[in-house]
């Protein structure tokens, strides 16, 4: 036996209490011929296993098992999983708790969200910047600033070989260890590009359109969409500097997909790719954790249902994911009970910043956190009032997000109003999450 695997099985023997459950291990691992390494605060059992040939295995193939019992290791893991077919390889972290296990399909990420980045910098810079610092870099994804195309957003998608490459390049990047150009950047896991069946994809007739200017009108989109077959566009919605282009018939709009991909509109080298449906459940309305009134989902004036047509590649990732990094099929609900304060109980001041977003229910207080992890100065609201015809006074927050990186500064403004402040400024704070 190699004197790597004596070790960790010993040292693990150590950490588990009891000389017989490195025995264990030892045994496990001369029965089975694998190996065993601690790398990176895990274990790692396998990987390739003996007589692998080949690549290991596409991605897909690999589930995230949780809740595993403090005291149960490799020993009696490896007979339980091995049910299910041969095992590659078996990654067991250092912390557990809980008496029941949960499983499901883990994502394989390979993609990571950088943000606070320079609005200065190229692809090429940031490229070079992540290559000098992480292995197995393969693209870095950058979007040009809706106001000024020679400047990026401030945020930018580094791509992966691997997800163990973009795992250890994370580690690699957390704040405060790494910061190029003398800034301290932000560093979380992307949103997952949201996958949708074939056959749904085959009847999608809309495309989306991104990095157009903020200026150019749904008219002029119309117009440079129809030249390509004069009355196949149905109808246009843009949304600051992207926008949805909806077709009489599908065939129609592959085909100006093709034709309009990488050309310029006012400028601007734009970017077409066919919108990607999605259902009511898994609509914007997920960037707040389900906690929008639909009362507020109609004043926002997003499309009906039949209307609902999202992108996720290429925008930063949902909030509940990028600012926590969690990785649960979809985003917790927001507990709202109430609990009695028992006598002995120890009450604790802590920071709101110091918590996760899922603790959070308004737009208003999502917005403030997101500023601060985002090294943003606080927003501003400013509050304008009109009159309705009938006599009712009507308001509309006005909000101001400075960046402390670069003093830029970007104002946000829905085109409805509210007849309170509260739902006034909620309306504001849920439109320039949105926006940004």
């Amino acid at each position: 036996m190699h004197e790597e695997n004596k070790a960790a099985a010993n040292g693990y023997g150590k950490i588990r209490s009891g000389a017989q459950n490195g025995a264990a291990l030892l045994a496990l691992m001369e029965k089975t011929g694998y190996s065993m390494v601690q790398q990176n605060g895990q274990r790692k059992f396998g990987g390739p296993p003996p007589g692998w040939e080949g690549p290991p295995p596409p991605r897909g193939c690999e589930v995230f098992v949780g809740k595993i019992p403090r005291d149960m290791y490799e020993d009696e893991l490896v007979p339980v999983f091995e049910r299910a077919g041969k095992i590659y390889e078996l990654r067991l972290m250092m912390e557990f708790s809980g008496k029941f296990i949960g499983v499901c399909v883990s994502l394989d990420n390979c993609r990571l969200f950088i943000g606070a980045i320079p609005k200065d910098k190229k692809k090429e810079e940031i490229l070079s910047e992540m290559k000098k610092v992480t292995e197995g870099v393969v693209d870095v994804i950058v979007y040009p600033n809706a106001t000024d195309k020679t400047k990026n957003r401030g945020f930018a998608f580094v791509e992966y070989e691997s997800h163990r490459a973009a795992a250890m390049a994370r580690r690699r990047l957390i704040p405060g260890t790494f910061q190029p150009w003398g800034h301290t950047i932000q560093v979380d896991w992307a949103d997952p590009e949201k996958i949708v069946d074939e056959e749904t994809m085959q009847r999608v007739k809309v495309l989306y359109v991104r990095n157009l200017m903020v200026s150019t009108t749904e008219d002029k989109i119309k117009a440079e969409f129809n030249k390509f077959k004069p009355g196949g566009v149905e109808r246009v919605k843009k949304l600051r500097d992207y926008a949805f282009v909806h077709f009489f018939h599908r065939e129609d709009a592959v085909a100006a997909m093709s034709v309009m991909n990488g050309k310029c509109i006012d400028g601007a080298s734009i970017e077409v790719t066919l919108a990607k449906p999605v259902n009511k459940e898994s609509s914007w309305k997920q960037h707040f954790n389900g906690q929008i009134s639909p009362s507020s989902e109609n004043l926002l004036g997003f499309p009906n249902k039949d209307d609902g047509t999202q992108k996720s590649l290429g925008k930063p990732a949902s909030l509940a994911v990028r600012l926590n990094g969690q990785h649960s099929p979809g985003p917790p609900e927001v507990e709202r009970s109430t609990y009695p304060i028992f006598p002995g109980m120890n009450l604790t001041p802590i920071s709101m910043y110091s918590l996760k977003l899922n603790h959070f229910s308004s737009a208003v207080m999502h917005l403030d956190y997101f500023c601060h992890k985002n090294s943003w100065a606080p927003p501003e609201y400013c509050l304008y009032s009109t009159t309705s015809p009938d006599g009712k006074i009507l308001l509309v927050y006005k909000v101001l997000i400075s960046s402390i990186a670069d003093d830029s500064q970007s104002y946000f403004m829905p085109e409805k109003l509210c007849t309170t402040v509260e739902d006034a400024k909620e309306l504001a704070a849920q439109f320039t999450l949105l926006h940004l």
